[in-house]
């Protein structure tokens, strides 16, 4: 289940494929969305013919080893299917009352490159995101005065926070959550309980992290 969020409250909760309808129209599009390529032939020019199928070979007698030691030491592993598999359970968020150099303090120190935005009763309102904080337009000359950068940085957060934003509940399906993330663009998303209180955050890295060490890529087939 996915829903988007603003500073009016909830806007639309539902499904993933009915959300990729409404997420063009949201702010949160002026990050560039990913436009990925799937099954996409790769051409060699003729010199590099034989040096490639020289190392496809190789590579194809490692693949074959490494196979052959994980069937003689399988481990028990699970198949990573819900945003709940992946999630950050300690999320970082920001209050709406703090500043921007507060809020980019915050994810500094954190080493996060975005977080959620909260009201003063605890619902997501926005996500502040280092990215749109160094958007150019938003970002003074090289040259402009002092004053004019303590101005940008005395800000409220919520003068620069992508708003509305998406949300998942920790149930919903990763490739859903994926596809999301591809069509918004984004790094990541608030991971929300059924009443729209934050109880977590998923990235991108998430996801590669799992892809990574835990489970069998054959996992995710099907």
């Amino acid at each position: 289940m996915f829903a988007i969020y603003g500073t009016s409250g909830l806007m639309y909760r539902g499904l993933a494929e009915d959300l990729r309808r409404v997420v063009p129209t949201l702010r949160s599009v002026r990050t560039r969305a990913l436009e990925p390529e799937f099954d996409r032939p790769l051409t060699l020019p003729d010199a590099d013919a034989g040096a490639a199928r020289h190392a496809e070979h190789r590579g194809s007698a490692h693949a074959l080893s490494s196979y052959s030691q994980l069937q003689r030491a399988p481990q028990a592993r699970r198949a990573l299917r819900t945003v709940a598999d992946v999630m950050s359970r300690k999320p970082i968020a920001l209050k709406h009352d703090m500043t921007v150099r507060q809020g980019w303090w915050t994810l500094y120190q954190r080493g996060v490159g975005q977080a959620p935005v909260l009201d003063r009763n605890g619902m997501i309102i926005g996500l502040l995101t280092r990215a749109e904080l160094m958007q150019p337009e938003r970002l003074p000359t090289p040259d402009g005065h002092a004053l004019v950068w303590q101005a940008l940085m005395a800000q409220p957060v919520t003068e620069v926070m992508i708003s509305p934003v998406p949300a998942v509940s920790a149930q919903a399906d990763l490739r859903r959550l994926a596809l999301v993330l591809l069509d918004t663009g984004l790094q990541g998303l608030p991971v929300v309980d059924a009443e729209g209180r934050l109880e977590g955050f998923v990235t991108r890295s998430d996801i590669l992290k799992a892809v990574v060490h835990d489970p069998p890529l054959d996992l995710w087939a099907g």
